[in-house]
């Protein structure tokens, strides 16, 4: 056990991957890291993120009484086996006055104190108030002879909860969070306790959940800012672990001593590395053998095969090209040339056998038509029938590779290159997509320079280019993000420059196949507003209209 200098506080904070539900399995975790943040770092004290009991976010489990038996279990447990360090852990409590979102200090046998969170998030991505009833009273407890305020979450971002423990003469405040990522949610968390300690003067150690859940990606990223509002600590992004922090007690206010600060991360890789994060919690958390990706020798499923392997490793990724009469050369040698790089397994299944007999099997039907986007459809249906075929018969779930500008238009085949169980680029526009590919290949050049240059197609068709029914990517992506993430009206996306016309007929897009979201499969969240639990948008509706 390292020794602490004298009059030190040594706080452990652990940052860790908790399982939603799997309480059992997420209170041997707690167990071992007390032991480890006693035994290992000699701290004082270790801290866990938000509902660490039951993982984040637990939803309508919440409701089952059987949760709530396992919790009381668990509660028992950690009483019986933490020792000779306080703890501080998340769960779901049951009190006079309903379910409130908790936080326990657990000290040799007993809950010396249990804190409950006053603000409730009911926006975005957060529904707290369908479960939870919220506390009225801040909450300080002694540690180590320190008065040490407990606060969770949301409340660090409201001055009343930190001003109340402040006032009852907390000398340092512990906040345990599970925040979820999205793109420069670092520094939005940083500003907001900045502020909370300009209001109260005393240091804020900022412990954050890390892990998969879903569409959700917790990027951990935890931290420590001392009473002038300088950031002394901040751990690693997206990596589990526990991390010392010693506050030097000489002073009336803790003082955090120089300790681990890593810079924050490029765009880039923060997203890319949310992208690996992301997969591999879904794939892993739901026993999944591994995963199959439709490798088209596009951008998209592309990035989605080196995504796959950063997360699962090669062994556990396969790649299958489904070539029709309308995919060029090029398109089957830059597949196959990532494939191998990248060290998957690979197989070549063309599709035109299987095409040309739903041709015949509708040819009395289709009489007197011409071809237009139903025989495309028919083309990437075909693959996903493969595709699903596949993940029955070998456990592997399907990684459809569609990103978010597609999504928003509509620019996709449901049944087709929709099926699936999960979108590794559902939030991801299209011009960001490039971007990341450019960053994966810096590394290591697996994504051929030719996928990068050329025109995107999907290929369904003679010569076919998105720009043949889409905007340029780089005029969309603008637009559906002020249209989509921050709900502009078109009149005001008109006013910042873009044509009223292609405005309208995006708007359009993104309005009317609301359906097809409703179907495709959940992804990864990155941006601030993501469809499915960030936008809600009425299929039926007379909001928008025709262009």
């Amino acid at each position: 056990m390292p020794e602490r200098p004298p009059a030190t506080l040594r706080v452990a904070v652990a940052q860790l991957d908790m399982l939603v539900g799997d309480v059992e399995g997420n209170t041997r975790r707690v167990l071992a890291a007390c032991d480890e943040a006693r035994d290992r770092l000699g701290a004082q004290v270790v801290v866990f993120p938000e509902l660490s009991l039951v993982g984040y976010p637990p939803e309508d489990l919440l409701l089952r009484p059987g949760l709530h038996q396992r919790v009381l279990e668990a509660l028992g447990r950690l009483k019986r086996g933490i020792r000779g360090i306080d703890a501080v852990v998340g769960f779901p409590h049951h009190a006079t006055g309903g379910l409130y979102n908790a936080a326990a200090l657990i000290r040799d046998g007993r809950l010396m104190e249990i804190c409950h969170k006053q603000h409730l998030p009911n926006y975005g991505v957060f529904d707290e108030k369908r479960y939870f009833a919220p506390g009225t009273a801040g909450c300080v407890a002694d540690i180590a002879g320190v008065p040490v305020g407990l606060t969770i979450c949301e409340d660090v971002w409201h001055p009343g909860p930190v001003t109340q423990a402040v006032e009852a003469g907390a000398r340092l405040i512990l906040n345990i969070n599970a925040s979820p990522y999205h793109v420069d949610k670092g520094s939005e968390r940083e500003a907001v306790v900045r502020e909370r300690i300009e209001e109260s003067g005393v240091p804020v150690v900022y412990v954050n959940l890390v892990g998969g859940q879903d569409e959700l990606v917790f990027d951990g990223e935890s931290f420590v800012m001392d009473a002038a509002g300088r950031v002394s600590h901040r751990f690693p992004a997206f990596e589990e672990g526990i991390f010392p922090v010693d506050f030097d007690l000489s002073a009336e206010v803790p003082q955090p001593r120089p300790g681990l600060c890593l810079p924050p991360l490029a765009l880039e890789e923060s997203v890319y590395r949310a992208l690996v994060l992301g997969v591999r919690d879904y794939v892993t958390k739901n026993g999944f053998a591994g995963v199959v990706i439709g490798l088209s020798g596009g951008i998209d499923s592309g990035l989605t095969l080196a995504v796959a392997v950063d997360a699962l490793g090669p062994e556990r990724v396969e790649a299958v090209m489904m070539p029709s009469r309308y995919t060029a050369d090029m398109s089957v040698e830059d597949a196959t040339a990532e494939a191998r790089a990248l060290g998957v397994e690979y197989h070549v299944i063309p599709i035109e056998p299987a095409y040309q007999a739903f041709l015949d099997m509708l040819a009395a039907e289709f009489a007197g038509t011409e071809p237009d986007t139903t025989e495309e459809n028919i083309q990437a249906r075909c693959r996903g029938v493969i595709l699903m075929a596949i993940s029955n018969k070998k456990r592997k779930i399907v990684l459809t590779t569609g990103n978010k500008s597609e999504m928003a238009v509509g620019y996709a085949t449901l049944y087709g290159d929709m099926a699936g169980g999960y979108d590794v680029l559902k939030d991801v526009p299209k011009t960001l997509v490039y971007r990341l590919a450019r960053y994966r290949n810096r590394r290591d050049p697996v994504i051929p320079e030719r996928v990068l240059t050329r025109p995107p197609s999907a290929e369904l068709a003679p010569d076919q280019k998105d720009t043949d029914t889409l905007p340029p990517y780089e005029v969309l992506d603008p637009i559906l993000q002020m249209y989509v993430e921050e709900d502009r009206d078109i009149d005001a996306i008109v006013a910042a420059g873009f044509d009223e016309a292609v405005v309208r007929r995006v708007a359009w897009m993104v309005d009317r196949n609301e359906y097809k979201r409703r179907q495709a499969p959940p992804g990864v969240r990155i941006t601030r507003r993501a469809f499915g639990r960030d936008r809600r948008y009425p299929i039926t509706n007379g909001y928008g209209r025709r262009p």
